[in-house]
């Protein structure tokens, strides 16, 4: 009889913690239709994707680069990174994001939220560009990025000159992108993969500061996976961001790729409280992205892997991160 008072004591404990446990609706605020060689495994599997993992919007983008396959080379590289040979910039990626999209279902177009890449962030003419691609496809665009500036490795392998978020060019943008109630995505990193100081700082802090009508959705937050390569961990991080967030309320901080760790989680995958409490100090500007490229069949992996940090905050707060706070940023016309 004990044995059977025990089991049932045991069954009824994980049962009421099954019935505490939280599953999140998930908006992905980072997902690129295509790879660096503007491939995709295509729209069906990308629904599915959504469908198997609770994920009931998306940002859907191109990849503004195509890397090149170099003559030289006798194997198709397979990333940006499998060789020496350069990237170019690639307009027509966001025709096929277009076209994509232009499928869909008007119930499933409403899950879709289109950010428009394919420009060359040094080019004076791309916000020409991308007011013509506004009255192309009029309606559809609903934010620019992800815009490629300060990039790793990429950075030296695309042809031209080294793109900067404070440049004239984005600066034209910037300007085009509030008069259009668009938010902009900024890959910028915080510094290089030796500095172990905010060297690129300035570059995103600029337009923070003179576009204060452009909201700004931070890639990263400017970290990378090539800079942990180098430097585990950056220090500095934490309170920069901090300061930046209580500076500057056009700033939105996307969590994808290299924020879950080492910053999120520590190395035995606990929330790490000081992020947690910066989150809940903010809880309307961070929000969770997968940042796959081209392929769909980790997506929900990488959405889910934000649970133990979500799990940490309020629950009201980590509704917003995991949904809510993407959809907020979007243009005032998008119907939630």
């Amino acid at each position: 009889m004990p044995t059977t008072r025990l089991i049932f004591a045991c069954l009824m404990a994980v049962s009421s913690f099954c019935a505490m446990a939280r599953e999140y609706a998930y908006s992905d605020a980072h997902l690129h239709y295509v790879d660096f060689f503007q491939e995709t495994a295509g729209m069906p599997k990308l629904l599915q994707a959504m469908a198997d993992n609770r994920i009931e919007h998306v940002m859907i983008s191109g990849i503004p680069v195509a890397k090149k396959w170099h003559e030289d080379e006798p194997k198709r590289p397979r990333y940006y990174a499998g060789d020496d040979a350069d990237a170019y910039w690639y307009s027509a990626t966001d025709v096929i994001v277009a076209a994509a999209v232009g499928k869909l279902t008007p119930e499933q177009r409403q899950r879709f939220h289109p950010f428009l890449s394919g420009f060359n962030p040094n080019d004076k003419n791309s916000d020409a560009h991308i007011q013509r691609m506004l009255d192309l496809y009029p309606g559809l665009w609903q934010g620019i990025g992800e815009v490629f500036t300060r990039h790793d490795d990429l950075t030296a392998l695309t042809s031209g000159d080294t793109a900067r978020a404070n440049n004239e060019a984005m600066t034209r943008i910037y300007h085009l992108a509030a008069e259009n109630d668009l938010p902009v995505m900024l890959h910028s990193n915080i510094t290089s993969k030796r500095e172990k100081n905010p060297l690129y700082l300035a570059e995103i802090e600029e337009p923070l500061r003179n576009h204060p009508h452009t909201r700004f959705i931070w890639a990263h937050a400017g970290t990378s996976m090539e800079i942990h390569r180098h430097q585990t961990q950056l220090d500095f991080l934490l309170p920069t961001l901090t300061r930046m967030l209580e500076s500057y309320p056009n700033l939105y901080i996307d969590l994808s790729w290299s924020l879950l760790t080492p910053y999120l989680l520590d190395e035995a995958g606990k929330p790490r409280q000081a992020w947690v409490k910066l989150v809940e100090r903010f809880p309307e500007r961070f929000m969770v992205g997968s940042d796959v490229v081209g392929r769909f069949n980790k997506l929900g992996k990488q959405l889910h892997s934000f649970d133990p940090f979500l799990d940490a905050l309020p629950e009201d707060v980590a509704k917003k991160v995991a949904r809510d706070n993407f959809l907020a940023v979007l243009p005032r016309s998008v119907a939630r």
